[in-house]
């Protein structure tokens, strides 16, 4: 039989040590010390969680800026080394006094510029003389200096609107001699707005670039636009206002440090934005872009990490109280470290459901981006598709009408054919050259209508663009309506010059104008009087040209004035149009770089006015066609 042993009798110091436990005043001692503890203990743990966390996320912005910021700047940069090997550049080197050189050069640069998306792209010498430009503008005074210390990039700030610049240069060689230099301008507004408009979403972060001078030329809070990060006497402030890099007045100093943690980042304090009293304690850290000289310092806000500190230090004083307490009341151990127990399990269990949910977001948002693509790459099928559709249906339209017109001509022939070979037995061969004459005209004039045909039905390539004749585009058009046009006995009126040529594509704009031809032509079917005008108006200093499409036909109401550009919307009967022909033809002339508009026609006139603009490359002469 094995007898339990007794436990063991608690020594007499602990037995004091209890009985001092259950005084009321060393109870109350106690509590307020851990009540100091908690409260020290909690805001310096939570303080240094939140500012670690703070500084690793706004580490992670911070690359991302600054790989964004790279991005931008180097999106170009191949350009200016691609220019220096363009024929029309090189001849302009070999004499660079030529005018019509630099003219040659100046358009070409102004058609890089604009397919390039930059804003300016210009030939200048090694002292600084533009040569040739995509625009007409003035060498920047930062240029000469650039050129001088022999730079590949500088930023420099625009003079009207004040925001950043940034000049990508490429000297050019001529003989092993510096010949001059490409210069690729393109402006850092956009960029910049992107950040201001995340600044004003999101109080708690700030970004701000500064140059080699230490003067801020980029940042989210317009208030520190060209302010100087340390402090700057007034000699400073003078030279740097005298060095013209800068478009307004220096703002006043950040006193922010010369160099910043990167990792922990340092906390300062900073004018508030807006002209507000005090300063507002952030946590600055910044990012070395060594190639481009420039310092990328983020700002992130330390007054959520210091209430939530705040917060966490009531929390410890609350638990060191709890834990004086619990001193008292050993009976309750078991049910709290029960309870902290659960609390933690839950805390685990919601964790985990973050994380799962979590993932199945991320696998919902790439599927979603997955269906996005496939739709994408389905609407652009799906727009050829309707183009070549809509040309098929014009030219279903036009069979019956082109058939006539080619029967015709057949059957004449066959007659011809049989009359020939009696002239011939009878001996009348004067007889049948005369008939063989009129037999090639009418093989002309149905090559003419099938040709016509043909360069009509083929699928277009949209990314080809050059210069194209207005006139033989509107001709081409309504040989194809020709038996329409004269079933109607329609009078056409064309107001085009015959050296006039526009930047199109000439299979698709005379798609254009045949579905604006057959809509004036439907328009007028019932009318008394049937007449087409087609006009050609110059604009913006001959550098456009107005093309506009005019019918007197009973025109369309207000309502549905509206809704013309509609897809599968039509005023037509059923069975007689898509309703695709405009919205097909509107982007037609979107990608040609205009605006397809229709109007009614005022001044008390009947009928509809379909106008739209287009680039003129070229206007030769001014003598106009009759058609």
């Amino acid at each position: 039989m094995v007898v339990p042993a007794s436990p063991p009798h608690p020594r007499p110091g602990v037995l004091r040590a209890l009985r001092l436990l259950g005084r009321p005043g060393f109870h109350l001692f106690l509590t307020g010390l851990l009540m100091a503890l908690g409260f020290v203990l909690a805001h310096r743990l939570s303080e240094r969680s939140g500012l670690e966390q703070l500084s690793a996320l706004s580490t992670e912005r911070l690359e991302l800026y600054a790989s964004n910021l790279a991005a931008e700047l180097g999106r170009h940069a191949s350009l200016p080394s691609l220019l220096a090997i363009d024929p029309t550049l090189q001849a302009l080197l070999q004499a660079p006094d030529d005018e019509p050189a630099r003219r040659a050069a100046s358009r070409m640069l102004a058609r890089v510029n604009v397919r390039a998306g930059t804003h300016q792209i210009f030939v200048a010498t090694p002292q600084g003389e533009v040569l040739a430009a995509s625009e007409a503008l003035s060498a920047p005074t930062r240029l000469t200096e650039a050129l001088a210390q022999g730079r590949v990039h500088f930023f420099a700030a625009d003079p009207g609107t004040g925001s950043t610049d940034f000049y990508l240069l490429h000297p050019l060689r001529q003989a092993s001699q510096p010949a001059g230099v490409i210069v690729v301008r393109f402006n850092l507004a956009p960029l910049e707005a992107t950040w201001v408009d995340l600044g004003l979403r999101s109080q708690g972060e700030r970004i701000l670039v500064a140059d080699d001078q230490d003067v801020v030329i980029m940042s989210s809070v317009q208030a520190w636009k060209y302010a100087v990060l340390d402090h700057a006497d007034p000699s400073r402030r003078q030279a740097l206002q005298a060095s013209a890099r800068y478009p307004q007045a220096i703002g006043p100093d950040l006193d922010l440090p010369a160099s910043l943690e990167v990792q922990q980042g340092q906390q300062v304090k900073l004018p508030l934005p807006g002209g507000a009293a005090g300063a507002k304690p952030m946590l600055a850290q910044q990012r070395q872009i060594v190639p481009l000289g420039l310092r990328l310092v983020a700002l992130s806000d330390l007054t959520e990490v210091r209430q939530r500190a705040q917060y966490a230090a009531w929390g410890g004083a609350a638990f060191g109280a709890s834990i004086g307490l619990l001193v008292l009341y050993l009976s309750s151990r078991r049910r709290a470290l029960r309870q902290l127990t659960q609390t933690q399990a839950a805390l685990r269990q919601a964790h985990a459901q973050l994380e799962q949910l979590v993932d199945s977001r991320t696998a919902e948002l790439r599927q979603t981006n997955d269906a996005l693509k496939t739709q994408i790459a389905q609407r652009l099928k799906t727009e050829g598709e309707l183009l070549q559709a809509s040309k098929l249906a014009v030219l279903g339209q036009m069979s019956a009408g082109l058939s006539h017109e080619v029967n015709q001509p057949l059957t004449a022939l066959r007659a011809l054919a049989r009359n020939s070979i009696r002239l011939l037995e009878s001996g009348r061969p004067d007889a049948v050259s005369a008939n063989l004459q009129i037999m090639d005209d009418m093989v002309e004039r149905m090559s003419r209508i099938t040709s016509q045909l043909k360069s009509f039905a083929r699928k277009a390539d949209e990314q080809v663009a050059g210069a194209v004749a207005l006139l033989d585009c509107v001709r081409n058009a309504l040989l194809l309506l020709e038996h329409r046009s004269r079933t109607l006995g329609l009078q056409a009126e064309i107001d085009v010059p015959a050296g006039l040529r526009v930047r199109a594509e000439a299979n698709r704009l005379e798609q254009v104008l045949v579905n604006l031809f057959g809509n004036a032509i439907d328009a007028m079917r019932n009318e008394a009087e049937r007449r087409l005008i087609v006009r050609a108006t110059a604009q913006d200093g001959g550098r456009r040209v107005l093309v506009s499409v005019q019918d007197c036909g009973a025109g369309v109401g207000a309502a549905d004035l509206q809704r013309l550009f509609e897809p599968f919307f039509t005023t037509k009967p059923a069975g007689e149009g898509l309703g695709l022909g405009l919205v097909i033809s509107a982007k037609i002339v979107h990608e040609f770089g205009g605006t397809l508009r229709a109007e009614r026609l005022g001044n008390g006139k009947q009928g509809m006015s379909f106008e739209f603009d287009l680039a003129v490359e070229t206007w030769e002469a001014t003598e106009q066609a009759d058609v």
